[in-house]
């Protein structure tokens, strides 16, 4: 790091379980944030910030009008721009020495296969079920740490997946691709605008532990929020042996 990067992190670095050495990982760092939404905001901003030297953020949407309500990286000026590279202005507005790769497009399977052994930490910040399932087997193929966010209404969860421990379970563990539930959106169903900041950043703080070596505690916890209460509620997640993707009598593909 650089005078200027050691100024511009220096709050990191006085933190004892950050230190220089948990801030040069986080320059060292390559993210993927799947989604440029509401969750996928904040999570871009704040690993911006934070630090991580290469993020990849992919989404094939183009930023509406009715996004600006929560959707915090993007602004009236980028209407119509693809939210991408909405998105890595933002980012890079904040912090220039960090390199961003936009993909406006959806990832598949085989996109997914090439591009998460590249990277430290993959951030779930989508809003459908094909796509976190799709995530979630490259991620458990490559044993790489997935950090999973949802929001709608008034309602929020918060999961990691860490396949690199033998006791974690898997997205699909929870909820199996072969029962997934009807799919809703905001766009019908709505969602408090905060609501989609909390989850998205607390999801880039489990993102940020990861990479510094602090480490999550969420693995195998699903921490759900009730906004209208602001209670929270957490069940304990256990690895299923014959889930699809990760059970022992299964092989990811």
């Amino acid at each position: 790091m650089n005078d200027d990067q050691l100024l511009r992190y220096s709050r990191h670095i006085l933190l004892d379980d950050v230190g220089i050495e948990g801030q040069q990982r986080l320059v060292d760092s390559h993210v993927l944030i799947v989604g440029a939404g509401g969750l996928g905001s904040p999570v871009a901003l704040y690993l911006a910030a934070s630090g991580v030297g290469h993020i990849s953020i992919a989404d094939h949407d183009v930023v509406d009008l009715t996004n600006l309500q929560r959707q915090i990286s993007h602004t009236t000026a980028r209407v119509g721009q693809p939210k991408v590279a909405s998105a890595s202005q933002a980012m890079l507005a904040l912090n220039p020495d960090v390199r961003v790769t936009a993909l406006a497009h959806k990832l598949d399977a085989a996109q997914l296969d090439l591009l998460v052994p590249t990277v430290q930490v993959v951030v779930d910040c989508c809003d459908n079920f094909p796509t976190r399932h799709a995530v979630n087997a490259a991620c458990v193929k490559h044993q790489v740490p997935l950090v999973s966010g949802a929001a709608i209404r008034m309602d929020g969860q918060l999961a990691v997946y860490d396949p690199r421990d033998s006791k974690s379970p898997c997205y699909a563990c929870i909820f199996p691709p072969d029962h997934a539930p009807e799919a809703v959106l905001c766009a019908t169903m709505g969602v408090l605008a905060p609501l989609v900041g909390v989850i998205g950043t607390m999801q880039a703080m489990e993102t940020v532990k990861l990479l510094t070596g602090i480490g999550s505690r969420l693995t195998g916890r699903l921490q759900m929020l009730d906004g209208r209460d602001m209670a929270w509620n957490e069940v304990r997640l256990q690895r299923n042996a014959n889930c699809p993707v990760c059970g022992t009598t299964h092989t990811a593909s």
